[in-house]
């Protein structure tokens, strides 16, 4: 006689959000402003460099991107903006490559403006990092958003005004009442020249040093190692001995600090420590030569060519490949195609 064997079904239950609960993972608790993330995806076939441009500026918008965002050839812009409401996005960084050269937009979802950069030169992170002679990038460099800081935008043209707003509301509010020291280890420099037109756009790591102190005494207290002292007379030549490079950096006074909290070990409140940045990369050189009112669309706010035909030759190289891409899906939404493997945003 046959048995039957009463199995029970295994019940799987969705985790419940609720709604104010995601709308406080957007807020800021200190400052209570909303915080800015971003999607940093492409359009149209990029060539291996740029798509390594592409994950550079990703890390570098950390951590309130989307790191390892997939996107597929048929999905158009309308799914990356179906995705960016529910998740919170507020820019897209938007990366293209024409005939003549590449191209930066940088947009404010879901209603614009967008503006739109040329990229005349650029370098990856991992080309900076070959340059030195000690590149530095640890782990926990990436946990906490970068400082933003910009020079040369003074003068009154709206453009000008317009494309500092942008780039400040890309990266987070600081309070400078109670941000932590720590957390600031990322700085992004944007410098921009008014005789060439162009902006010089710099990543660079923070690190402090404490004032007087040889970097053979810094490694000491750091590591927590015992110094190899065979090959001394006595203790006092390890201190005072001058080793490979500048033992102990020239500390200018325009370059330090006093410390209002203790940092580590070296670096003690109440204490001087010399400021000092590295490049980490990626290194660009832009050119604004549009900005439109909507989102990759829209009136015509600013444009480099003016009115005459280079701005209409300019505008349609910029659009190609937007315009192509979003056209190869014809008009559907394909926005399950976008995902973010890890979940982070």
């Amino acid at each position: 006689m046959a048995r039957f064997h009463n199995r029970k079904k295994k019940v799987f239950v969705k985790p419940i959000v609720k709604k104010n609960q995601q709308q406080q993972s957007n807020v800021d608790h200190i400052t209570g402003s909303k915080i800015p993330k971003s999607f940093v995806f492409s359009r149209g076939k990029l060539p291996g460099p740029l798509r390594q441009l592409q994950m550079d500026l990703r890390k570098l918008m950390l951590p309130y991107t989307a790191l390892n965002l997939k996107e597929k050839k048929r999905n158009n812009l309308k799914d990356f903006l179906n995705v960016a409401g529910p998740m919170g996005v507020t820019h897209f960084l938007i990366l293209s490559k024409t005939e003549s050269s590449p191209f930066l937009r940088v947009a404010k979802t879901p209603q614009g403006p967008t503006l739109t950069f040329k990229i005349h030169e650029y370098s990856l992170a991992v080309d900076i990092a070959r340059s030195q002679l000690r590149p530095r990038c640890p782990q926990d460099l990436f946990k906490n958003p970068p400082l933003i800081v910009l020079s040369g935008f003074a003068a009154g043209d709206e453009h000008l005004k317009l494309t500092t707003t942008m780039f400040k509301n890309i990266f987070p509010d600081i309070d400078i009442n109670s941000v932590k020291l720590s957390s600031c280890q990322r700085i992004v420099l944007l410098n921009y020249n008014k005789d060439t037109k162009v902006i010089d756009f710099r990543h660079y790591s923070i690190r402090l040093q404490p004032v007087g102190v040889s970097r053979r005494i810094r490694k000491f207290v750091q590591n927590h190692q015992v110094p190899d002292l065979r090959n001394l007379q006595d203790v006092s030549d390890f201190v005072t001995k001058v080793g490979y490079g500048s033992e102990s950096e020239a500390d200018e006074e325009a370059a330090t600090v006093t410390l209002t909290s203790d940092l580590s070990r070296v670096n003690r409140a109440s204490t001087k420590s010399a400021v000092k940045l590295q490049e980490i990369g990626p290194r660009m050189t832009l050119q604004l030569t549009k900005i439109e009112g909507g989102l990759c669309s829209g009136e015509i706010m600013f444009s480099e060519y003016g009115n005459g035909g280079n701005k209409r030759k300019a505008d349609s190289e910029e659009d190609g490949e937007m315009e192509e891409s979003d056209e190869d899906n014809g008009g559907e939404d394909n926005e399950e195609d976008i995902e973010e493997s890890d979940g982070e945003d």
